[in-house]
C-alpha cells in the first residue's frame, strides 16, 4: 500500500509548486517534497480512507516525504471514530516536524467530543515536542473560543514558556483570535503583560491586522505594545 500511495503522489507532482513550497517550510528542501497541491492531497486522503485499508501507511513512520506527512494528517482528519482518531493522532504527533502538517491536521470528529479532547489537550500542551504543543494550542483556538470558552483555557496558553518560534507564533495567533472572539475577557492578559515580550507584541500586531477587531479596540491595543 505505501508503495502504491507514493507512486500515486508522484503522478500528481507539480515541480513548480514543489519548488515554491520548499521555500515556505523551513527544513523541507525540494529533495523531500513531491509537490502535490493541498486540494489534491485532501481529495486523495478521503478516497483512501473511504475505500482502502490505510493501516500500513499510518504505521510506516517516519515518512520520507513531506507530502506523505500531509496525506497522513488529512487521513487522520477523516477518521470518524473518536478513540481511533485520538490513537492515530498521538502516534503521529511525535513525527510532525513542520507548521503546515501540524496546522492542517484537524479531525472532524473532535467537534463532537470536546470533553475528551480537552483532557488530551492538557497533556499535549505540556509536551517537550514543539509541534505537539503547537497542535494543542491550535485545538484550543479552534474548538474552545466560542460557546465552550472558559478563562482557564487562555490561562493554559499564557503559562506556556518556550524559546521555539513556532510555539510562540501559535500563542500569538491564539491570543489575537481570542481578542477577536472574547475581547473583554482576554484583554487583561495583554494589559497585565502575561506573555513574553516578543509574543505580546506579535499578538498585538496580529490583533491590529484582524478585521474582526474594531478600530477603537485596535487603537487601544497599540498603546499596550512593549517598546
Amino acid at each position: 500500500m505505501k508503495e502504491e500511495i507514493r507512486e500515486h503522489l508522484f503522478s500528481l507532482q507539480d515541480i513548480k509548486y514543489r519548488d515554491f513550497q520548499s521555500g515556505l517550510i523551513p527544513g523541507k528542501g525540494s529533495e523531500v517534497m513531491i509537490g502535490v497541491r493541498t486540494p489534491q492531497l485532501r481529495k486523495y486522503a478521503k478516497e483512501l480512507y473511504k475505500n482502502c485499508d490505510v493501516t500500513e501507511f499510518l504505521k510506516d513512520l517516519p515518512h520520507e516525504y513531506f507530502d506523505e506527512n500531509q496525506l497522513h494528517a488529512f487521513i487522520i482528519s477523516e477518521i470518524s471514530d473518536f478513540d481511533k482518531c485520538i490513537n492515530e493522532v498521538e502516534f503521529f504527533l511525535p513525527y510532525v516536524d513542520n507548521w503546515a502538517t501540524c496546522d492542517q491536521m484537524s479531525p472532524k470528529v473532535f467537534k463532537k467530543h470536546k470533553e475528551e479532547l480537552l483532557k488530551k489537550i492538557r497533556v499535549w500542551i505540556k509536551s517537550d515536542k514543539t509541534y505537539t504543543v503547537r497542535f494543542a494550542i491550535g485545538m484550543l483556538m479552534q474548538h474552545f473560543l466560542d460557546d465552550d470558552f472558559d478563562t482557564e483555557y487562555p490561562e493554559m496558553v499564557a503559562n506556556v514558556r518556550s524559546d521555539e518560534y513556532y510555539i510562540n507564533m501559535m500563542i500569538a495567533w491564539y491570543f489575537a483570535t481570542a481578542l477577536a472572539k472574547q475581547y473583554e475577557i482576554v484583554l487583561p492578559f495583554i494589559e497585565n503583560k502575561r506573555l513574553d515580550t516578543w509574543t505580546h507584541n506579535k499578538t498585538i500586531q496580529k490583533g491590529v491586522e484582524s478585521y474582526r477587531i474594531t478600530a477603537q479596540q485596535k487603537e487601544y491595543l497599540r498603546t499596550l505594545k512593549i517598546k
